[in-house]
């Protein structure tokens, strides 16, 4: 009798492990098509949801499509810059000498123009401001106000009059709240963004685009 006691028992666990086996294998046999690795779960990309973008008119998206073109343009800079002053602020805290500072902001400004000065003379001065706007959505500082702190106030200004001549002014700042226009550049960047046309870099301040939405479709 125990025997057979045993008998059944070891049966009723082989048969356990056997499912679990079974299971197991059921699971992890998931195999993609060209993928040589077996794995237990599909990986899938993250869906960026953005609202649905609606027009007035014919020649909102005209304007629109303009914009477009111009703000895919200039991103690139914009995260160029706003790189670059990043690392500048960074090496110039442990810059104590003020001449070494003058100097080294110097070097830096001569390498930036050297380096971009034949493409950033081709911008419109649409363009250019949009990059002015997209400098201050990346660092969270006006153009203005980051070239007083690195230079003086002496050289902001004088910059600054040197834009308005070309009908631009540094002291603009990125505000998609109030602004219609940098509403749709956002919404461009983001729409961008998700369709991998724009290499991501995280800004100063994130904005979300179904409010924003909501707010300009009243």
């Amino acid at each position: 009798m125990s025997r057979v006691v045993f008998f059944l028992f070891f049966l009723s666990s082989t048969i356990a492990i056997s499912q679990v086996v079974e299971s197991d294998s059921l699971v992890n046999y998931i195999k993609i098509k060209g993928d040589s690795i077996v794995r237990s779960s599909i990986d899938l990309d993250k869906v960026v949801l953005l609202p649905k973008k609606g027009f007035k008119d014919s020649n909102e998206i005209k304007n629109y499509l303009i914009l477009k073109r111009k703000t895919l343009k200039v991103y690139s800079y914009a995260i160029l810059a706003s790189n670059r002053l990043t690392i500048l602020n960074e090496r110039l805290v442990n810059i104590k000498r003020r001449r070494d500072r003058k100097n080294y902001t110097k070097k830096i400004q001569k390498f930036i123009v050297n380096e971009f000065y034949d493409e950033l003379r081709k911008f419109t001065q649409t363009e250019g401001q949009i990059l002015i706007k997209l400098i201050h959505r990346q660092t969270g500082t006006s153009a203005y106000k980051l070239i007083k702190e690195i230079r003086n106030g002496w050289s902001a200004f004088w910059y600054n009059n040197t834009a308005r001549i070309f009908n631009m002014s540094l002291k603009k700042e990125f505000d998609p709240y109030t602004v219609e226009e940098d509403y749709f550049i956002e919404d461009i960047i983001q729409r961008a963004l998700r369709d991998k046309k724009l290499e991501y870099q995280e800004p100063n301040t994130t904005y979300d685009l179904f409010e924003l939405n909501k707010k300009w479709e009243k």
